[in-house]
């Protein structure tokens, strides 16, 4: 059977937490499982550079705790190729190639570009690798001719720019790269202990990780609906935080009778915490049990790698013959 390539990668910046988890892994998990895709999934650690190039002591750190993560929630090496970018010299390459065709004014117009720098505001991102990201992604992308590409609603922008990219060195070079398509995903909102984005930098987030008496103080201290003053004072579900982990969390038993309650204030917020923290501890179980495996078994870690990374490599190697053919690079030499 002719299974469709996906790939996608993740920066290792930090520890993964449970918005990654399922905002993207389980999905990649997904697609994995799905059996008429071919999936290959990289640890970006060049694109790591473009934000914390000032710091770098930790990437090694975090890129391996990242994959330890993957394995743990379920990536299968034998169906999944996991590798690492910078392993893989081809993708500087076409980076480089790449960025020779594509109008500064298409990194500009990124949407993202000014929200990240507003995220990011308490480090110096005046740089040319962070306002080149986009070409660099895009070189991961079709370097392995991807049939699509999983991202979240507000990622699709850099997707259409891959798509624009390979358009336009295709229109130069002739029809080397196929034009990836977005594969959207519905990604649970899932804030941060604050209410706010979970994110490592904002120090409000769960960790995929966190276990035991972390796990609960870090769920005791999650907000909930805002205008729930009193034990009470009836709440609204719908806003609040607790009740979208439960909905990932709990039985759909448990996620009725506890909305019902909530509505009618018959649970605290007290009480509602203590049970998702159970909850999460439960469902994340098998994932920790995995991840002690797998920490305590690093060399089998690095030999997942380097077989993803020989395989990468090789298709990597392929498809740049042909780039270097049709740019006549090395021609008559």
């Amino acid at each position: 059977m002719n299974q469709k390539r996906i790939l996608s990668g993740m920066r290792p910046t930090g520890n993964l937490h449970l918005g990654n988890l399922h905002g993207a892994l389980q999905n990649w998990i997904d697609l994995q499982n799905d059996g008429r895709y071919e999936c290959f999934y990289f640890v970006a650690d060049w694109h790591a550079l473009t934000s914390d190039y000032g710091d770098t002591a930790r990437i090694g750190e975090y890129a391996h705790s990242m994959v330890v993560d993957w394995l743990s929630a379920g990536l299968d090496p034998e169906k999944s190729t996991l590798f690492v970018q910078s392993h893989i010299k081809e993708h500087a390459e076409l980076f480089l190639l790449l960025s020779m065709i594509t109008p500064l004014a298409w990194l500009e117009r990124n949407p993202t570009y000014k929200e990240m720098k507003t995220e990011l505001a308490n480090k110096d991102l005046s740089n040319l690798g962070f306002l080149a990201y986009p070409v660099l992604q895009a070189a991961d992308i079709i370097m392995y001719k991807a049939y699509g590409v999983p991202v979240g609603i507000d990622q699709s922008p850099h997707v259409e720019l891959t798509r624009e990219i390979a358009r336009r060195f295709n229109y130069l070079y002739g029809d080397i790269f196929p034009e990836p398509k977005t594969l959207l995903t519905d990604i649970p909102k899932l804030l941060g202990t604050d209410g706010r984005k979970m994110s490592k930098s904002y120090d409000n987030a769960v960790y995929i990780s966190d276990q035991g008496d972390e796990l609960r103080r870090k769920v005791t201290t999650m907000f909930t609906d805002p205008q729930r003053q009193r034990r009470k004072d009836p709440g609204r579900p719908e806003v609040c935080n607790v009740f979208a982990f439960h909905g990932i969390y709990s039985t759909p038993e448990n996620v009725r009778e506890i909305e019902e309650a909530c509505r009618k204030a018959g649970i605290g917020c007290t009480d509602c915490k203590a049970r998702l923290a159970d909850e999460i501890a439960r469902g994340m179980a098998p994932v920790h049990d995995r991840r002690d495996y797998y920490l305590s078994h690093p060399d089998e870690v690095r030999d997942i790698v380097a077989h993803g990374n020989e395989k990468a490599g090789q298709v990597a190697a392929g498809t740049m013959e042909e780039v270097r053919r049709a740019v006549k690079i090395h021609a008559g030499l």
